[in-house]
């Protein structure tokens, strides 16, 4: 059993605070810029790198604005429309992941259709590099305190005493293993296969993602403003069940018609 004693902050100079969370958004950005690249290279030599750099400026906005306003919609939507203002204090927490998942799609469709490229070249290279922020991001969560999980037992389970003193199960650090690690080496493998299908890593990160979460779901403490939908399913098993069902879709139409 292990007493969560992390600090959040890195650094606090009064008008300048760092935190863990601003800092996996940094490292995930970067680390997801460079591996881009290499896939570029090795997989879409036809794609200028200056264009999958502009591409990083959408998708900064997209996962910002995507992200709050997934979270407002999808958890907490009476809370903001009585109190409108807080929809601009993003640093205080609030920020969905399937939110920023459909801003980030609509963001990189938008851009493809202006430079005149397919979508889903943009797609799969984002889909490759995106478990890296992923894991970061449930890394930080952990540091934060924060997305906990269930009561539990087990030898590993950790107290959170910003929360209770109830030893839970880390499931911010089973999201960073499966959404991460395990997500990224999947995709990798079939990325770097011989003989690739535009669009395959897009629908394997949407049916392995959703697949992962729904697991994790089950030993992760529901978001307390809004409990479990239909007595048993949590908000996010949802979502992710709606990710999984169209990567399904995409997949079927990858092995019906050929679009590469």
């Amino acid at each position: 059993m292990y007493i969560h004693n992390l600090d959040p902050t890195i650094v606090d100079f009064g008008l300048f605070t760092l935190r863990w969370y601003s800092l996996a958004y940094i490292f995930g950005i970067i680390l997801g810029w460079w591996l881009g690249k290499k896939i570029i290279l090795a997989k879409f030599i036809n794609i200028n790198f200056e264009d999958f750099e502009d591409l990083i400026s959408y998708l900064i906005i997209s996962i910002i604005i995507g992200g709050r306003i997934g979270y407002i919609f999808f958890y907490n939507l009476n809370y903001y429309f009585l109190n409108p203002i807080e929809i601009f204090k993003i640093w205080e927490g609030g920020m969905s992941f399937h939110g920023a998942l459909v801003g980030i799609i609509i963001a990189t469709y938008i851009f493809s259709t202006k430079k005149n490229i397919k979508t889903f070249i943009f797609l799969d290279i984002i889909a490759c590099v995106a478990p890296i922020g992923l894991f970061f991001g449930r890394i930080a969560n952990f540091i934060n305190g924060e997305l906990y999980g269930k009561p539990s037992e087990v030898m590993w389970s950790v107290i959170f005493p910003n929360v209770d003193n109830i030893p839970r199960h880390p499931s911010q650090i089973y999201e960073a293993f499966f959404e991460g690690i395990v997500l990224f080496t999947i995709l990798i493998f079939f990325m770097f296969k011989k003989k690739y299908k535009t669009g395959t890593c897009s629908a394997l990160f949407l049916v392995f993602y959703g697949i992962f979460r729904i697991f994790i779901e089950q030993f992760r403490e529901p978001d307390s403003q809004i409990g479990y939908l239909f007595n048993s399913l949590s908000m996010g098993s949802i979502l992710s069940a709606l990710m999984l069902i169209c990567g399904l879709l995409i997949i079927f139409k990858i092995n019906k018609n050929d679009f590469k």
